[in-house]
């Protein structure tokens, strides 16, 4: 029996290495770092994610790499940090169109799509794009995906039932009265049947990609999902808001605060969640029917901490930050560390926990090296993570951990070691507020300044920002932009 066990062992590694790993990455849209369960959620139910994490390994210091969208995901596309990507905040093409979609990203750059997809990997993206409109240089078939179905626009995105999703290039009509993303009810009875229409964009999304998973269940696969939920405005299923106490929601929400109304807010926030929870346990049962669960690593996180108040959202009573300072749009910690688990069966230990620090640049890294590929010739911001994942520790930065983030003003943080400066305002006309300074070990809540008695180490995390990063004319920081030309 022994030599048996050793024969299969060896079998499965020869097969492993001669089939590399399928990679599915799910990144939730606004997720907070404290609304899953495994992370301290108490009131939304989310079954699926919880178990994830006890199948693999729950990360509790990884952060997205923008406070919110468009850069976030330009980041975890290139492994590039905000003072090196293209995009460095939200903005439109400005090509006219209804949904104009987001500042493209140009044809020079490199995403770990057109990595994997050299290496031999069939690749797909299901949901929100968000960098460039399709036909542009940042269509997501001109940057390394096979195939896409989902929002290329963020601002289509913020209807669930939208007049049309993109499927390669082309506008597939899905409702023929599309309910708008915005809209107010000041007087009479709030419905959400009056906010429904004939198809829910997230599970046509979810169909297309286990359409995917069934079309390359042969062959090395790189499926990116990125889930619109549980973005506002607020849409979920009733079968889902039925699930929730009718006590939570004294009265409804009018579309005051941005978005649609809705009449159970809290219910029905909740149930976005829920739904996003049940189709990653879609994909996941897709993998298991094809017997792809032991050769396939699942990845999942947030593109940024939970949403603004607005919309009906209300992240006190859900402590949708966990306890963390600051939400969506904010460089505190709260606006930019997510909840990531990931399950690796055979590297991932169940039910393990990391403390590493690590960011989106290192996904880049990550998953060449899960794929066996060779990016030497790229220069990316990151540190592969396969070693945590194994075990181990994570591999030291050559340096710290960067976000310069163009919208909201224009703010800077800097993360080394326990450290962690932030600066806001880089772009107001009266000057950037003074810096700040928090020892993340000590004080995870960002609740003490240190900066007054430790300018020197503020002056060297400044330093090693202006001096490595780069001018982006689209982005500009005309403060920092000018230490450049010195």
């Amino acid at each position: 029996m022994k030599y048996l066990s050793l024969l299969v062992s060896l079998l499965l590694a020869l097969t492993c290495e001669a089939n590399p790993p399928n990679i599915v990455f799910i990144l939730a849209d606004d997720l907070g770092y404290g609304e899953l369960g495994c992370y301290g959620q108490e009131k939304i139910n989310t079954p699926v994610l919880d178990h994830l994490a006890k199948e693999g390994m729950k990360f509790t210091q990884h952060y997205t790499g923008a406070p919110v969208c468009a850069p976030a995901r330009c980041v975890l596309m290139t492994g590039k940090h905000l003072a090196h990507s293209e995009i460095r905040g939200n903005r439109d093409s400005g090509n006219g169109k209804q949904f104009p979609a987001q500042w493209p990203i140009t044809e020079d750059v490199v995403t770990i799509a057109e990595v994997l997809k050299k290496a031999g990997y069939a690749t797909g993206a299901f949901g929100k794009w968000g960098l460039g409109p399709a036909g542009s240089t940042g269509d997501p078939n001109k940057q390394g995906f096979d195939r896409y179905f989902g929002y290329i626009c963020q601002r289509n995105a913020h209807s669930f039932y939208p007049p049309y999703l993109d499927s390669d290039g082309e506008k597939i009509q899905i409702n023929k009265n599309p309910i708008k993303g915005h809209s107010k009810k000041l007087e009479g009875e709030v419905k959400a049947d009056d906010y429904r229409d004939e198809n829910y964009a997230p599970d046509l999304i979810l169909g297309e990609s286990l359409k995917f998973i069934d079309a390359n269940k042969d062959k090395p696969f790189f499926l990116y999902l990125p889930f619109v939920e549980p973005h506002v405005s607020m849409h979920p299923p009733q079968e889902w808001v039925d699930k929730y106490p009718k006590e939570w929601d004294k009265e409804p929400y009018r579309g005051n605060r941005g978005y649609i109304p809705h009449p159970r807010p809290r219910a029905g926030y909740a149930a976005m969640i829920s739904d996003l929870d049940e189709h990653v346990g879609a994909v996941l049962a897709r993998l298991k029917k094809h017997g792809l669960e032991e050769n396939t690593i699942v990845i999942f996180t947030s593109d940024n901490g939970p949403t603004h108040d607005v919309g009906g959202v209300d992240t006190g009573f859900f402590n949708s930050a966990g306890g963390l300072r600051g939400l969506k749009g904010s460089c505190y910690e709260g606006g930019i560390r997510v909840p990531t688990i990931v399950r690796w069966p055979d590297k991932v230990k169940p039910g393990s926990t990391t403390n590493a620090a690590s960011y989106f640049p290192d996904w880049f890294p990550t998953l060449a090296q899960i794929a066996q590929v060779d990016i030497t010739q790229e220069k990316t911001d990151g540190v592969s993570l396969v070693p945590v994942l194994e075990g181990g520790d994570l591999p030291k930065r050559h340096e710290p951990m960067i976000w310069e983030f163009n919208g909201y003003g224009g703010i800077i943080a800097i993360r080394d070691g326990k450290w962690k400066a932030l600066r806001r305002g880089l772009k107001s006309k009266n000057g950037p507020s003074p810096w700040e300074l928090y020892d993340l070990e000590a004080d995870p809540n960002e609740e003490n300044n240190l900066a007054e008695n430790h300018s020197k180490t503020i002056q060297r995390l400044e330093k090693l920002w202006l001096d490595t990063r780069t001018v982006e004319p689209d982005f500009p920081v005309p403060t920092a932009d000018k230490h450049a030309t010195k």
